[in-house]
């Protein structure tokens, strides 16, 4: 009797265990910190200032699988039989295989393992390729698509004169959209210190918020190692002449310039990463010339006294210089802006702005001795846009964003995410006049694994917003119309399941929603004949995205690994905030066809923002992307073709008769194309380099099959004037799908250095991606890249 008392009052002892252990540099026994540790029953860890770490554990947990991962080191797997210490060794990579995201569901996932279709672009590439800034980067991913600042993923998105955007951009798991316009600032995101930038295709509003309609782009920045690294990219390029001799404007040819560095080293007790980039460039389009300076950096501390306790402040500056027009001179004339490119000359459409973009991100995470994870990430966001010569539109705004998270993993394979988020925006414009804006949610998240094959993901969010007082953006109503929720809820759901080894199938399903910036509803300006008339009533857009797809994993021997992915999706939206062409003069001012009257019709036709679409996309994606090598040579590759059925569901006459395609036939019978305006049906992406014995070579293709519908009114005049002349005929002689190809050959030598010489579009083909704006002749480039 006093033997089982004894076991019974022992029993928690020894059911209740833990693993306590080390991880060290197998090279330089040196401890190493912030690596990740994962058991297999489901407890994980990071190991401290002396590399120690713990897992909680129970007897019938073993053996247990423990899993270490850290960057810049090869992932190590070692099975326990029993409680106790252990010491982990882990090696320098030769190349690792694995993609490893973390957008998705705001944690560490193998790709293949996402319920929703996503591309990962590398390092290597972005590096490989010269990109000088973001845009050039994300228009290389498969069903992809830049338009002059904007990006549309699967045809989510038009052209907007920069107002809004339907893709969220993150940086370190925080939004980077702007205060004022809610666009991206692609050429102030630092790559050269990201790790590497991750493509979610369809809405992800649930964990992002407002602007992730139609997707997400991601970046986060390297995590540094104990040893240190520097990485060094120069680069020089020269614009050829155009094949149309009318297109060429310059005695000497263009040229542009890049320079940056990076560095980033761990210590004992804290780590930090700096950065610079430096850009000098002259337009290939007369008077378009940037120049521009940014330095990047992070600094963190991992305090002795609280274990699991990380935090940081990471920072971004940029000054920029940079000219710009939307409005050529003729389809003959199309390098050269309307009025021409006398600075300063008040009939020339071409824009010369000084900018600021700086964002200060105070961060702390806390890992609690139950293994949950608390992180609280801020952000201020500073932009300031100054028109040098129109006063009139300058601006500068400010984001204050904070987010709380909670993450719990269960031993029985369930994973609980859930935060607070708030934001608050601030306008001061010429512009736009005085604005301010608050967005607040909560959000929850749920991930179930089964018997390690099927994942089950299901996530709600709760979003308010009010701008300036104005309530009811994020009201929900019910089916009646006259009950409602002061906040909109946002649902999604996915499953993913590998029936056998290698072979992924998932589906999933997401809503979004997209409040009105403060330029669709605020602008009022004028770029030559084209005008752009405020909207206060503007709504905010709603829509929801569904996909099944699959995904099969290819592996060569041990280093290489292929994956094909195939995909079908289907994207709905409601209340689609677009740039309508009309008469906008108020009650008060009668029209006038008089040039000196207030009421002259030259001064009230234009375009604003409307809710005048609701649209439907279906579409079919497949791509294949690898990496890694077989035997000594190095294969990595991104390629994809993209089918899209963009659909206007709108029949509303006004909308009808603004698209190019309206047409009225010999009996008067009005025809049109009801295609979205200023999208594709067919987009082809392809990227492949092979490396041998130091030496590679790259070659890349681009097609846009031709733009069926854009607003009609840039093919006709206005009041006896042509805002884009000339481009009717253009885009019957040339604008018929855009086909580009780039190459690169590359000599790598002494292990650290790459010398290489790259030329883009190197058929010179012309082509263009809005109305307007013929896109870059032949250019060559050197590049020099060092890594220490």
């Amino acid at each position: 009797m006093k033997q089982l008392s004894l076991l019974f009052f022992l029993s928690p002892f020894v059911l209740f265990s833990q693993v306590t252990g080390s991880v060290k540099d197998k090279t330089t026994r040196e401890s190493l910190i912030g690596a990740k540790v994962f058991a297999s029953n489901n407890q994980q860890s990071i190991s401290d200032v002396d590399g120690k770490f713990v897992i909680q554990t129970t007897l019938p947990d073993f053996p247990l699988t423990v899993v270490t991962t850290m960057v810049g080191y090869e992932n190590d797997t070692l099975v326990v039989q029993q409680a106790g210490d252990i010491i982990i060794y882990l090696s320098e990579p030769s190349k690792t295989i694995e993609t490893i995201v973390v957008t998705a569901g705001r944690r560490g996932q193998k790709i293949e393992e996402v319920t929703i279709s996503m591309d990962v672009l590398k390092p290597e590439l972005i590096d490989n390729k010269g990109f000088r800034d973001l845009e050039d980067a994300i228009g290389q991913t498969p069903g992809v698509h830049t338009m002059d600042g904007q990006v549309s993923i699967r045809g989510g998105s038009g052209f907007a004169y920069g107002a809004g955007s339907r893709v969220m951009l993150l940086w370190n798991g925080m939004p980077l959209l702007t205060a004022d316009a809610g666009d991206a600032k692609f050429n102030s995101v630092p790559m050269e210190s990201a790790s590497q930038i991750e493509v979610i295709k369809g809405a992800s509003s649930v964990l992002y918020g407002s602007g992730a309609l139609n997707g997400i782009i991601s970046l986060s920045e390297r995590e540094p190692t104990t040893k240190g690294e520097t990485r060094v990219k120069i680069q020089h390029g020269i614009y050829d002449n155009p094949k149309r001799a009318s297109l060429k404007w310059w005695s000497s040819n263009p040229t542009f310039h890049m320079a940056e560095i990076y560095h980033g080293k761990m210590y004992k007790k804290f780590g930090f990463t700096v950065s610079a980039n430096g850009v000098s460039a002259d337009g290939y389009r007369q008077g378009e010339d940037e120049d521009r300076g940014r330095i990047t950096g992070t600094l963190f501390f991992l305090p002795q006294k609280v274990r699991g306790l990380k935090a940081g402040i990471g920072f971004n500056a940029q000054l920029q210089r940079n000219t710009n027009f939307i409005i050529w001179q003729s389809d003959s004339l199309g390098y050269q802006p309307s009025g021409g490119a006398v600075p300063g000359d008040s009939a020339s459409t071409l824009g010369h702005f000084r900018g600021i973009r700086i964002n200060v991100d105070p961060y702390v995470r806390y890992v609690d001795k139950y293994n949950n994870t608390h992180s609280l990430k801020t952000r201020m966001y500073y932009v300031q846009n100054k028109n040098i010569y129109n006063p009139g539109q300058t601006s500068s705004s400010v984001v204050s964003y904070a987010d709380y998270q909670f993450q719990r993993k269960y031993a029985f394979g369930m994973t609980l995410t859930t935060g607070l988020t708030g934001v608050y925006n601030w306008v001061n414009s010429n512009l736009y006049g005085q604005h301010n804006s608050i967005n607040s949610a909560l959000y929850l998240q749920l991930e179930q694994k089964l018997w390690e094959k099927l994942d089950l993901t299901a996530g709600v969010r709760a979003e308010y917003f009010e701008q300036d007082g104005r309530q009811g953006d994020s009201h929900f109503y019910f089916k009646d119309s006259t009950a409602k929720l002061p906040v909109y809820p946002i649902f999604r759901a996915g499953i993913h399941y590998e029936p056998v080894k290698g072979t992924h199938l998932r589906t999933s399903y997401g809503q979004g929603i997209r409040y009105p910036s403060v330029a669709e509803r605020y602008t009022v300006t004028n770029v030559g004949a084209l005008n752009i008339f405020p909207n206060a009533n503007l709504t905010p857009e709603k829509g929801w995205a569904a996909e099944i797809g699959i995904k099969q994993i290819i592996p060569i021997g041990r280093n290489w690994k292929g994956i094909i992915d195939v995909a079908g999706f289907i994207n709905h939206y409601e209340n689609m905030m677009e740039f309508e062409f009309g008469i906008y003069n108020p009650d008060t001012i009668p029209l006038s066809i008089n040039p000196s009257d207030p009421g002259f019709l030259g001064k009230w036709i234009g375009f604003r923002a409307a809710n005048n679409e609701s649209a439907r996309i279906t579409g079919l994606e497949t791509s294949f992307s690898s990496i890694g090598t077989i035997g000594n040579v190095e294969i990595a590759s991104l390629i994809g073709y993209t089918y899209m059925d963009p659909v206007s569901l709108n029949r509303d006459s006004s909308y009808v008769t603004s698209l190019s395609s309206y047409e009225i036939a010999e009996d008067g019978t009005p025809t049109w194309d009801n295609t979205l305006k200023y999208r594709f049906r067919h987009l082809f992406r392809g990227d492949i380099e092979v490396t041998w014995k130091g030496i590679g070579l790259g070659f890349s293709a681009r097609y846009n099959s031709r733009v069926v519908n854009i607003d009609r009114v840039f093919e006709e005049s206005i009041v006896g004037t042509e805002i884009l002349p000339g481009l009717k005929e253009y885009r019957k002689n040339y604008d018929n799908g855009a086909l580009a190809f780039d190459a690169r050959v590359a000599y790598k030598f002494l292990q650290h250095y790459r010398f290489s010489f790259i030329v883009n579009n190197f058929l010179n083909a012309e082509y263009t991606t809005r109305p307007g704006d013929i896109q870059a002749p032949r250019s060559f480039m050197i590049q020099f890249q060092a890594t220490f």
